[in-house]
């Protein structure tokens, strides 16, 4: 105990009590509980095996020496643009070595001094720009404040590319190599030259021996609007195309604190324009930690108290953002920093249509509709029960009572064994709605469930969307779906504590990923009927996750939603899933998504990264 007290430092107390006046005794707890959870695998010694090995590096200059073989002259300058202000020697000669060690040595280092005449800094650059002639030092005339000094360092840029690096921070000694890589590559396979790219990242402080601690991994998937939407994710290392930006323009002073954040929903709204609204393309993820963020005292990542004006200005560019898109909706900044929830406004009152497919379950379903009728706050609805293969008594009373009232029909399905898609298709045959919902008569929904997703789905890019589901006792049953987790493909966060927020609050915020779950799923019914309803073919499994990824095919969003929310009680009426038939049947149904979607298990899920474990649901380390 003594140890661990002397190991206390002041500030960490401190920093303690500002959280904790900011959440509140409550939140503040379930915070530190998740916080102080066990690592599944621990990052720095991943880091160390992955990244700071000396072996990784020799074979990392051999596969550059290899790829650069043949290199032309035409290949791209990249220009590392760092405003720098005041800056502690030891942080601005670590920066600059990191720059400095590239494996691809086509850079310049432009580095723009706001603080001119101040030792040691002015000394420090001159010596640099003497020992290397790739760094050019800009002298600013007086400290523009970080927009104002980034964008001077921008106009002297000589680059095709344009590299963000802050003035304390480190880049790995591939960084560059691997930038460079995803630009050749996307020349040989005859495809448009990336205009925004960027990559995972991590943190660094003082180890307190003389060195640095690696830890809070980001590993990011690739470009989704709705994440973004949520927080900058983007982030570190961001490289844009010049070309781009001069279109676009630089930093806007005008949101100081979160310039980054409103130059990067800037630069996408600008891809997106070119190559639609749903798509990826022009925007690469390179999946490896290549920058690392310096975390001390005084910094925002440390002390975000420190810079509460920014998450304001975050709001603003947000705004801002929906404003260009010409989609209205409420910003609200979440409980936790530099977080951020979008409610968009749903005008007018296009018919939904609410499909719950039921055989036999009296009870069940009836808990199931009288949620609907409780906690819809939405009026022009229908709810189409889909009766199969029912016979009791209990269950054909229980249809005579709902039928023809409050909303609800009852048809009849007449096929013979439970076929889940061919049961949707019906349902959603027989419905009037221009947005469909399917669900489960397992599912009891929470207030404001159909509103909040109707509200997503209006958008135009958007195909379908899914809630945040719940088991009975509180913990997560899913939180969208990954492709490739459990082999074809698995929920998020599955059993971990409802009121926790997962990794990087990935369970707690509006993002899109490849699937979401027909357990309780909205679709725009002009989505569904393109994409050609549920694949009849898969009876039960994976049919959910094969209408979601034609979706994607056409060019749609699926967005998770977690502030709609449902309790699930999970195929309750399923009954036992282990014979021998249904064990065949789920064997030919996995083996038909492969098939069909090889493409997508080769790659990987775009909305998970490599790094990411495929056994675990919880965004764990792959350390296999």
């Amino acid at each position: 105990m003594e140890s661990i007290l002397r190991r206390v430092k002041p500030y960490y107390i401190r920093k303690a009590f500002r959280y904790l006046k900011h959440y509140g005794l409550h939140d503040f707890a379930v915070r530190v509980r998740e916080r102080l959870a066990p690592e599944n695998v621990p990052y720095m010694p991943y880091y160390r095996k992955h990244r700071a090995s000396g072996e990784v590096l020799a074979s990392q200059r051999e596969e550059y020496r290899e790829y650069m073989a043949g290199k032309s002259d035409k290949e791209p300058l990249f220009s590392v643009v760092v405003p720098v202000y005041r800056t502690p020697e030891r942080y601005l000669r670590e920066m600059a070595g990191s720059v400095r060690c590239q494996t691809f040595g086509d850079f310049e280092l432009v580095l723009a001094n706001a603080s001119p005449g101040e030792e040691p800094v002015s000394h420090i650059l001159e010596e640099l720009a003497e020992a290397d002639s790739r760094i050019r030092v800009i002298t600013l005339k007086k400290n523009e404040g970080i927009s104002g000094n980034t964008n001077e360092a921008i106009d002297a840029a000589k680059g095709d590319y344009v590299c963000f690096m802050d003035h304390d921070d480190l880049i790995e000694p591939d960084a560059l190599f691997e930038a460079y890589r995803c630009i050749r590559d996307a020349g040989r396979r005859g495809e448009d030259a990336p205009l925004l790219i960027y990559t995972d990242e991590d943190k660094i402080r003082d180890d307190g021996r003389g060195g640095y601690e690696h830890y809070q991994p980001h590993f990011k998937p690739e470009f989704s609007l709705d994440l973004l939407r949520s927080n900058n994710y983007i982030c570190h290392f961001l490289i844009v195309k010049r070309s781009l930006i001069g279109e676009t323009g630089g930093l806007d002073r005008t949101f100081d604190g979160a310039q980054d954040y409103d130059f990067v929903l800037r630069v996408t709204d600008r891809i997106r324009e070119r190559y639609g609204a749903g798509s990826q393309r022009g925007i690469v993820r390179i999946p490896k930690i290549l920058y690392s963020w310096r975390v001390h005292s005084e910094s925002t990542a440390d002390n975000p108290d420190s810079k509460a004006y920014a998450y304001e200005a975050g709001k603003r560019a947000l705004e801002a953002h929906l404003a260009r898109c010409g989609q209205e909706g409420e910003v609200l900044q979440l409980p936790d920093y530099g977080f951020y929830r979008i409610r968009y406004k749903t005008e007018g009152s296009p018919m939904v249509s609410v499909v719950v497919p039921n055989c036999e379950q009296a009870a069940m379903l009836r808990m199931c509709i009288d949620s609907i009728r409780e906690h819809t706050d939405y009026d022009n609805y229908e709810v189409i029960v889909v009766e199969n293969n029912s016979s009791s008594h209990e269950i054909l009373s229980y249809y005579k009572e709902i039928q023809g009232k409050d909303h609800v029909r009852v048809i009849r399905w007449k096929g013979g064994a439970f076929n889940f898609s061919s049961v949707c298709n019906f349902g959603a045959a027989a419905a009037h709605g221009d947005y469909l919902v399917f669900m489960n008569n397992d599912v009891q929904v929470k207030d404001g469930w159909l509103r909040e997703l109707l509200g997503i789905c209006r958008r135009p890019e958007v195909g379908a969307a899914g809630p945040k589901l719940f088991y009975p006792d509180g913990k997560i049953q899913s939180a969208g779906i990954v492709i490739g987790i459990g082999d074809i493909a698995g929920s998020l966060f599955t059993g971990m504590r409802g009121d926790f927020g997962g990794y990087l609050h990935k369970a707690s915020l509006l993002q899109d990923l490849s699937a979401v779950t027909a357990a309780l799923m909205m679709v725009k019914r002009e989505a569904y009927e393109k994409a050609g309803g549920f694949d009849e073919e898969l009876a039960v499994a994976f049919n959910d996750v094969d209408f979601c990824l034609k979706l994607r095919k056409l060019g749609y969003l699926v967005v998770y939603d977690p502030f709609a929310e449902a309790v699930h009680h999970e195929s309750v009426s399923r009954g036992d899933e282990y014979t021998k038939e249904k064990a065949e049947r789920y064997r030919r149904e996995a083996s038909l998504m492969k098939e069909r979607w090889a493409e997508y298990f080769r790659k990987g899920d775009p909305y998970y990264d490599p790094n990411l474990s495929l056994k675990r649901w919880d965004y764990s380390l792959n350390d296999e």
